[in-house]
């Protein structure tokens, strides 16, 4: 038993490694030609190259999911096609024996993907922004990354953010509660430490019922809860950004009376991903043991790839449309999962 195990695990993981491999190949070559698209007398080829490579981490964790699903789908059909199948089940292993050693090597990617997602891609993620920013402008020119932020009645404008506790081109906003512009400030560069912010070359103009009065500072210290963290995680798309500053961000919208719903989106995407992993893959199995039990590697190969383009797409309008119609995140991340499982189930149990 423990022979057919190893030999079936064994071969689900090199399949599903080579679909991963041959996945982050095509989509690196297809990335690094929009690069190249983009270099400048700055942002040099090589500089593309290297901003490629920062990127893998983030692209691995998207495509694990896919890899799993098309990889079971190759290696478990192989096995099917040799006839490899029929024999460990005549020898009275049970299908749902044979789905568990199958999903195990699945398991591995997944844990994978979820410190890739979690420790590593992030940072990577924002590395490559950061640098590929400040090569293709100039730091003078206030260009690369623009941030709003609103807290209370006080509206920001970042214009580029450093990873090490420097913003540049700060514009802020104060309204009064009858939404009335009170003052506006422009500083050319703020400085976090010892829990506030310390702003250089401010020029501030104060608008009363009758006059405006400008004024220009060389200094000026700023005590927000904006953190430098914060400013970097402003600068990520949702889906770039790691659980834990997700849920910190969600709860510093959430004290501002801000909406946070496309980021409680993303941390329960990111939450549930192994789990829409882990249904993917019992697709798979149910698939090979179903109706696709007697066709060409290439037909599994392509029902994987439709599957998992209409998983995808499911996915993209759901999250969206929890957003506008108002209903829970959970519940637009749940149903393609939920969908997937009972199909797969139900597959299985027709199989046995």
């Amino acid at each position: 038993m423990r022979k057919i195990t190893n030999y079936i695990s064994r071969t689900v993981f090199f399949a599903i490694a080579l679909t991963l491999l041959v996945f982050i190949a095509l989509d690196f070559i297809f990335g690094l030609i929009a690069q190249l698209e983009k270099v400048n007398e700055t942002y040099t080829a090589l500089e593309a190259f290297y901003y490629m490579a920062l990127t893998v981490p983030r692209r691995l964790y998207d495509l694990i999911p896919y890899s799993c699903l098309i990889g079971c789908l190759a290696g478990l059909g192989l096995l099917a096609s040799t006839s490899e199948l029929v024999v460990v089940r005549s020898a009275g292993v049970s299908v749902k024996r044979i789905a568990w050693i199958a999903l195990r090597p699945a398991l591995v990617f997944i844990a994978i993907a979820l410190l890739l997602g979690e420790f590593i891609a992030p940072y990577t993620e924002q590395m490559a922004d950061n640098r590929r920013h400040f090569l293709r402008y100039n730091i003078t020119q206030q260009a690369p990354q623009k941030v709003w932020n609103r807290e209370g009645n006080e509206f920001m404008y970042v214009s580029a953010v450093m990873p090490n506790g420097v913003i540049y081109g700060l514009t802020r906003y104060k309204f009064n509660d009858q939404h009335q512009l009170e003052s506006a400030s422009f500083t050319k560069e703020a400085v976090y430490q010892d829990g506030y912010w310390e702003e250089k070359d401010i020029s501030t103009t104060v608008l009363n019922e009758e006059t405006v009065h400008n004024e220009v500072l060389a200094t000026r210290r700023w005590e927000t809860p904006l953190t430098p963290n914060l400013f970097n995680i402003l600068v990520l798309a949702p889906e770039d950004i790691s659980m834990r500053n997700l849920h910190y961000y969600t709860n510093y919208l959430e004290e501002q009376n801000l909406k946070a719903s496309n980021y409680s989106l993303a941390f329960w995407q990111k939450l549930l991903q192994p789990l829409a992993s882990a249904a993917l893959v019992l697709i798979a199995i149910s698939f090979v043991f179903g109706p696709l039990r007697s066709v060409t590697m290439g037909q599994r190969i392509f029902t994987g790839v439709v599957f998992g383009i209409c998983f995808l797409l499911l996915q993209k309008l759901l999250g969206p449309s929890s957003l506008v119609f108002g209903f829970p995140p959970l519940i637009a991340v749940l149903i393609p999962i939920v969908l997937c499982t009972v199909l797969g189930v139900y597959l299985l149990n027709r199989a046995r």
